[in-house]
């Protein structure tokens, strides 16, 4: 299958001007919000995508959240940048996660909820590290719809959701199918598409930390706390808060401040669903 995830990467087409020009308003740190919205308003699924994770049990703000102004007041402008730029770079590779058993909503859920992770625990560590992870975060898991099309493609879907479903390991699963685990794959696909090394090298590490460059490093561990916290069929289990739990530690995080972090997150969503 390694050949085939090579050839589904270099087939990818550019990315759409919304996200470079998305970039550069991230890069320069503007705080101009109409600047923002005028940038948003050119792709109607970024809009769309935006409204529906404001409006996700994740946050149950008081009333539904109608405008764009409006959900960028609520989230803040690099929680919406975030979402915008997966929002565009998922519909340009344009699969779905059948091989996972999930829907495509399912992705967006957990795509958010990793960016809301590191908005609430990351930001009790250090507030510029919490905006320098808000997009690697939230398009981390990219790379899944690069790995669902190829087991697709190769019939393999019963035999890897099987495997899924037995061992509840993601990424063994998808290092045993196609040779590379997700953060391998969306690293190599953000290469193709000459993203900032301050979003490929984090991701690309998350699964050999002991290998990541030390001025990432921190970047790299965090990120893969959060993956675990995020699988794809099971956010936020017991088990999988276990798994993290024992990361934060080895890692040597604030354990306390860490679970009352995923407590609020945990409860803001059971008031909401």
């Amino acid at each position: 299958m390694k050949k085939d995830l090579i050839e589904e990467i270099n087939s990818l087409p550019p990315l759409p001007s919304s996200v470079i020009e998305l970039d550069k308003y991230k890069n320069v740190e503007s705080t101009n919000v109409q600047e923002l919205i005028s940038i948003i308003e050119k792709d109607p699924l970024m809009v769309v995508t935006i409204l529906k994770v404001a409006n996700s049990s994740m946050f149950g703000f008081k009333s539904k959240v109608e405008t764009l102004s409006r959900a960028i007041n609520l989230l803040g402008i690099n929680f919406t940048i975030s979402i915008a730029i997966g929002s565009a770079i998922q519909n340009t590779i344009n699969s779905n996660l059948l091989a996972y058993a999930v829907k495509n909503d399912d992705f967006l859920f957990i795509s958010a909820l990793a960016s809301n992770i590191i908005n609430t625990w990351v930001s009790t560590i250090n507030f510029d590290l919490k905006n320098e992870l808000l997009l690697p975060a939230f398009l981390q898991e990219v790379g899944k719809f690069i790995i669902s099309e190829v087991i697709q493609k190769n019939r393999k879907s019963e035999e890897f959701l099987v495997e899924l479903e037995e061992r509840k390991d993601t990424t063994f699963c998808e290092k045993k199918y196609t040779g590379y685990s997700c953060a391998r794959i969306t690293a190599n696909v953000f290469k193709q598409w000459d993203l900032s090394p301050n979003i490929i090298i984090p991701i690309a590490f998350t699964d050999d930390i002991e290998s990541c460059p030390n001025e990432f490093k921190t970047k790299a561990q965090i990120l893969e706390i959060v993956k675990i916290l995020c699988d794809i069929r099971y956010p936020l289990s017991d088990e999988n808060i276990h798994k993290a739990l024992e990361k934060v530690a080895l890692y040597n995080f604030d354990v306390e401040n860490f679970l009352n972090s995923i407590d609020v997150i945990k409860e803001v969503i059971k008031q909401n669903t």
